[in-house]
């Protein structure tokens, strides 16, 4: 079989480059070694419960976001957060402490010291950075705003957003945006008094009442047969019309390729095509991660849960490094009478916890989240959904890699690579990835195309 582009993998990345690739005229197949395609983009709906497994928001405020899933026809059915989402929670030495999500939330709690509040005030004034030198989000966020501010919110919100340790993650990695705010503006605060109206966190954040999992669904909707599961790719070989594509079923052809893979199954397709691409695959880690779903009856908590969830500082006797109040956040999640939260634990953090059974995991969590919330009882429902490969680590040297991977197609012709981990962890991230990547190959390729049967079947 000759396709015009093969995009090997089937999460979303990959999903949405086909689609992207379909509508700029050309034929795409999919290649998923799994048994459904969608990646980690599964709602499982049970019991009047609904689990996210993997993403749980869609951030809309990611330029172009919008008009992707409204080119899905899913923006008419988007629910924004719930009106009970008043505040952001904060853990820190065993006490949660509320803040309120008014931009000026963090000056009038006692979260923080006052030194540190009054450190916060004083960004505006700070010079900007000098020189090249790459700096960790830490670094960063200690220089701007003050080491607590650092300590006490930023690294919770790095193990929060990528299961990650502020002090190995790349600001121009992680959050460029944060990084071009200082080299432009010369201060946070200053850019974001210019910014419009309307950024405040959580205004953008959207969902679906059947979860995340309905984009990936659409998406196999529109590529129909385009999408093969059960197929491992075994091998790359260039030829002179494209690509041969040696899988578990057999030999395939195509003009183009699309790496919509793992980092470190890009690395092993990339090996003996580009060394440098694949080099820089190899150097992204992704830290093994566990969600654990826990419903209980709203009186058996004694907490408003009024908020996204909570981040938590680092606590080496505790393992949640935070966790989403889903019922609170959208409608649908847990029957009436009933609340239902995700916690995350593992990561770059605690890696070690891996190695533990799913008992002890639902018991440590069920315990900590029962002294955080006033939690009296058992769960009434749990599950739990362990990732041997989590998200993506944006660490030092990463904008490197990121370039030499980009620089893929350039080396190889033909060859391109795609998905979370190269300038985003979330789904809005890789819809706009993905759409990028689909254009570069429709003006490569041209209107030259093979053919495959059009209608999706």
């Amino acid at each position: 079989m000759t396709a015009d582009v093969i995009v090997i993998g089937g999460g979303i990345s990959g999903l949405a480059t086909a689609n992207g690739l379909l509508q700029r005229g050309l034929e795409p197949l999919v290649l998923e070694r799994q048994a459904k395609p969608g990646g980690n983009a599964i709602s499982e709906r049970f019991d009047g419960f609904l689990m996210e497994h993997g993403p749980t928001t869609f951030n809309a405020s990611v330029p172009g976001a919008s008009e992707h899933i409204g080119a899905l026809g899913l923006l008419e059915n988007a629910h924004d957060l719930g009106s009970d989402v008043k505040r952001r929670y904060l853990r820190d030495q065993g006490q949660l402490t509320g803040i309120s999500a008014h931009p000026a939330g963090f000056m009038l709690s006692n979260y923080l010291s006052p030194k540190a509040r009054v450190s916060l005030l004083m960004e505006a004034l700070r010079p900007r950075k000098r020189g090249d030198e790459e700096e960790s989000i830490h670094q960063f966020t200690s220089r701007r705003f003050g080491r607590e501010f650092a300590d006490k919110v930023i690294e919770p919100m790095a193990a929060g957003l990528f299961m990650g340790d502020s002090k190995c993650l790349s600001i121009n990695g992680a959050f460029a945006r944060l990084a071009d705010m200082e080299r432009q503006h010369g201060s946070i605060i200053r850019a974001i008094l210019k910014a419009r109206k309307g950024s405040e966190p959580g205004r953008h954040l959207y969902s679906w009442r059947d979860g995340i999992g309905v984009i990936p669904r659409v998406l196999v909707q529109r590529l129909g047969k385009r999408v093969k599961t059960g197929v491992a790719v075994l091998g790359l070989r260039k030829t002179t019309r494209g690509f041969e594509v040696k899988t578990n079923t057999g030999m395939l052809q195509a003009r183009a390729i699309v790496l919509a893979v793992q980092p470190h199954v890009a690395a092993e397709l990339l090996e003996p095509l580009d060394v440098e691409g694949a080099n820089a695959a190899a150097g992204i880690s992704a830290p093994p991660v566990n969600v654990v779903f826990l419903g209980y009856r709203r009186e058996q908590v004694d907490h408003p849960l009024d908020g996204l969830g909570f981040l938590a500082t680092k606590d080496p006797s505790r393992i949640i490094s935070g966790a989403q109040f889903l019922s609170t956040m959208y409608e649908g999640r847990a029957p009436e009478g009933y609340v239902a939260i995700s916690a995350y634990a593992g990561g770059a953090r605690n890696p070690e916890l891996a190695g533990w059974d799913e008992a002890r995991l639902v018991a440590e969590t069920h315990h900590e989240l029962s002294d955080l919330l006033g939690i009296k009882g058992t769960p009434v429902v749990q599950r739990t959904r362990r990732w041997a490969l989590g998200l993506p680590q944006y660490e030092l040297g990463h904008p490197g890699r990121v370039v030499h991977l980009r620089g893929t197609s350039q080396r190889v012709p033909g060859l391109y690579v795609t998905g979370n981990f190269l300038s985003g962890v979330s789904v809005a991230n890789c819809l706009s990835n993905a759409a990028e990547t689909a254009a570069q190959v429709r003006e490569v390729l041209g209107g030259q195309v093979t053919g495959l049967p059009s209608k999706t079947g």
